[in-house]
C-alpha cells in the first residue's frame, strides 16, 4: 500500500515537472497533453486521475514555476546586505539567460493571459518581486532619491527585457549589459563609507 501511494506521488510529480519544462520551452498553447505524458514517462489515464485535464496540471505546474521563483528572489532580497548589495546579488545572480523566465515566458502566451486563473500566479509572484525590490530601494541612503516602486519595476523590466534581447540575439551579451547599465543608475543606493 504505501509503495502504491509512493507511485502514485511520483507520477503526479513527473507530470507536474514535465509540464514545467514544456511549459518554459513551448508554453501553455504549444504543450500538449501527449507531450506532458511522453516526457513525464505516464499514461493518460495517470495524468487524468491526478488532474482535471491540460489546465488544471497546467495551472499546478504554473504555480510551483511561480513560488520557486519567489522564494529565490526572496532569499536574495530578504538576505544580508546593503540595499545596493541585495540588489546586485539579486541581478548577476545565475540564470538560464538563453532560456528565458519561465514565468515571464508565460506571459507572451495568449491562452494564459486569457485566462485569469491560469495568469493570476504569474501576476502574483511579478507583483511580489516588485514589492520586495521596492522594500529594499527604500532602504537605501539616498533619502529623496528615486522612487522605489518605479525603480521597481524598471528592475523587473530590465530583467525580463533582457531575457528576450538574450534570446533574441542567441547572446547572454545583451542581458549582461541591460544588468551593468542599471547597476551604473543604482550606484546612488550604494552605502558611502
Amino acid at each position: 500500500m504505501y509503495s502504491a501511494a509512493m507511485g502514485t506521488n511520483e507520477t503526479s510529480e513527473r507530470l507536474v515537472e514535465a509540464t514545467r519544462e514544456l511549459l518554459w520551452e513551448r508554453g501553455y498553447t504549444g504543450t500538449s497533453p501527449k507531450a506532458v505524458q511522453r516526457a513525464a514517462g505516464a499514461g493518460q489515464g495517470s495524468m487524468y486521475h491526478h488532474f482535471a485535464g491540460k489546465r488544471d496540471l497546467a495551472l499546478t505546474a504554473i504555480r510551483r514555476t511561480a513560488e520557486e521563483m519567489d522564494a529565490a528572489a526572496g532569499a536574495v532580497l530578504e538576505g544580508e546586505g546593503s540595499a545596493y548589495a541585495r540588489i546586485e546579488a539579486y541581478l548577476l545572480r545565475e540564470r538560464d539567460v538563453l532560456r528565458g523566465c519561465p514565468v515571464g515566458r508565460l506571459t507572451m502566451d495568449p491562452e494564459v493571459i486569457a485566462d485569469p486563473e491560469l495568469r493570476a500566479p504569474v501576476e502574483e509572484v511579478l507583483d511580489r518581486l516588485r514589492a520586495r525590490l521596492a522594500a529594499v530601494v527604500r532602504e537605501g541612503p539616498e533619502s529623496g532619491g528615486p522612487d522605489p516602486e518605479e525603480t521597481a519595476a524598471a528592475i523587473v523590466a530590465t530583467v525580463q527585457g533582457g531575457y528576450v534581447l538574450a534570446r533574441a540575439t542567441g547572446s547572454p551579451a545583451p542581458f549582461d549589459s541591460a544588468v551593468r547599465g542599471l547597476l551604473a543608475l543604482l550606484a546612488p543606493l550604494k552605502p558611502s563609507h
